[in-house]
């Protein structure tokens, strides 16, 4: 394990540029380049904002586009809610300690550059996805973002969030503060797609708090090479009935190292958690964390990671069950290695070469269905893993 400690070493922040690239609004997102687009979908976010009710655009420090589109959804840059809110006092800096760890003391001593704030009103149901995304242009530019998301009682909403560089772009930071509160009967799918260059750093922080019969249903996908992603979003089911669901698919190219998942903490009575990943290396780094903490009984839990070794790669799965209360039921399930040969010859049986059997059941394994994903942004991601098909073998 010594390559693992020697790749988790500090971030230099200072070699990042957190301040500039300023850029002017854009009420209209087609003048964006073509190559722009093309990251920018591949991050989830449609620039023709079809099905969508309402977006959030930024560029480097500075929002270029926000506006919602339905009513009982709000979507403001996250300066403009502090402002309209008095602070934001019950949400901004709630769910997240500043002083957890060094990116969140960077974080809260400067300047909120930009980030977003979504808003249900109570009752209302949100027909289409909100989209967002964190863009980044500038070379060995450092983004600092802190988003607020606020489910109102009674309210559902299907958030798509994406982080993407721009074409020649190899080296950025985005360091983002994410606070999730999903009050009483609410319901948020909160879709994450990270589209990153080569050498850039990620230190996102998430925390979630659910309310009584409340659903967070997370998704998160990362497909391409970055050279570092720390992520490991929390969220606390706090009332009575409560349920988390966590999928992730994450391919590790060469160079990559990733450091992620995911903890339920099960705090109120007939809650439920289940963490889900898919993982992939080729040749680069996963560690592959997920915790399900059970203080409340009844409370059930489900942690389940599979990793496929493609490649001279590591994938490292580290599973934690903790209960501390009599009659909890929590259960994990955790296998990494290789394509089995008899699934391979089951399909040349049946008529396909060794290539085709192999990406059968690597699309198979890779399966994004079971993430509730809006149709053209599933075939995004299909038509995404089909391009890497032959990076993977």
């Amino acid at each position: 394990m010594s390559e693992l400690k020697e790749k988790n070493d500090p971030v230099n922040l200072d070699i990042y540029s957190f301040s500039g690239g300023d850029e002017a609004q854009q009420q209209d997102l087609a003048g964006i380049s073509a190559d722009d687009r093309g990251q920018l979908l591949m991050a989830g976010m449609d620039v023709r904002e079809a099905h969508r009710s309402g977006t959030f655009l930024q560029f480097d420090h500075a929002q270029v586009h926000c506006k919602s589109c339905q009513k009982g959804v709000e979507v403001l840059g996250i300066n403009d809610a502090l402002k309209k809110y008095d602070g934001l006092p019950d949400y901004f800096w709630k769910a997240i300690d500043k002083e957890q760890d060094e990116f969140t003391r960077a974080s809260a001593a400067a300047t909120t550059q930009g980030g977003y704030f979504i808003r249900t009103e109570k009752g209302a149901k949100i027909s289409d996805p909100v989209q967002s995304c964190m863009f980044i242009k500038g070379e060995n530019t450092g983004q600092n973002v802190h988003n607020v998301i606020i489910v109102e009682e009674d309210s559902e909403v299907h958030i798509i969030t994406g982080c993407a560089t721009s074409h020649g772009v190899s080296s950025a930071m985005h360091l983002g503060i994410s606070e999730i509160y999903v009050k009483k009967g609410g319901h948020l799918t909160f879709t994450m797609i990270h589209n990153w260059g080569d050498d850039v750093v990620v230190r996102p922080r998430t925390v979630g708090i659910v309310e009584e019969d409340g659903v967070f249903l997370s998704n998160y996908i990362l497909l391409n090479r970055v050279k570092s992603v720390q992520s490991y979003p929390t969220v606390y089911l706090n009332g009575r009935g409560a349920l988390a669901r966590f999928n992730a698919v994450i391919v590790t190219p060469k160079g990559s190292y990733v450091d992620t998942g995911n903890r339920i903490v099960l705090n109120a009575p007939d809650t439920r958690g289940e963490i889900v990943s898919r993982t992939i290396t080729t040749g680069g780094i996963n560690i592959a964390r997920g915790e399900i903490i059970a203080n409340a009984v009844p409370a059930k839990g489900h942690l389940e990671c599979k990793g496929l070794i493609l490649g001279d790669g590591v994938i490292h799965a580290i599973p934690e069950l903790v209960g501390t209360k009599t009659g909890v039921e929590l259960s994990h399930e955790a296998a990494v290695g290789k394509i089995a040969q008899e699934e391979i010859e089951y399909l040349m049986a049946r008529g396909l070469d060794e290539d085709e059997a192999t990406s059968t059941i690597v699309r198979g394994f890779l399966n994004v269905d079971i993430m509730g994903l809006p149709k053209e942004l599933k075939e995004t991601i299909d038509r995404t893993i089909a391009e890497h098909e032959g990076e993977m073998f």
